[in-house]
């Protein structure tokens, strides 16, 4: 157990690191967003084309953070980062309306 746990806390340590912290709040609404999606579809709120259609513009907002940071040698500019989350404000406003429209599962 003490083992598992240190190893945790090394892990997460490296982690913390290596990614500045804007990348990682990047990261964690990356993850946020993805629990939203899964709670809508488990709750019924999310069609199977809200989801789909949802996924989509998560997919190409990662496809583009990836292209991005690999132009740059692993890192997003400033402008990218703005970029960034303007996108993820739309998608989060995007996941609320659908969450919130009269289409269920």
């Amino acid at each position: 157990m003490k083992r598992t746990m240190i190893a945790t806390m090394l892990v997460g340590g490296l982690f913390a690191v290596t990614m500045p912290a804007q990348d990682t709040r990047i990261a964690a609404r990356k993850e946020n967003q993805q629990k939203r999606i899964a709670n809508g579809v488990k709750s019924g709120q999310l069609t199977a084309g809200e989801t789909a259609h949802l996924e989509n513009k998560e997919a190409k907002l990662n496809k583009e953070v990836r292209t991005d940071r690999k132009d740059n040698g692993g890192n997003l500019t400033n402008n990218e980062k703005k970029q960034v989350n303007q996108q993820q404000n739309k998608i989060s406003k995007d996941i609320y309306k659908d969450k919130h429209n009269s289409a269920v599962q």
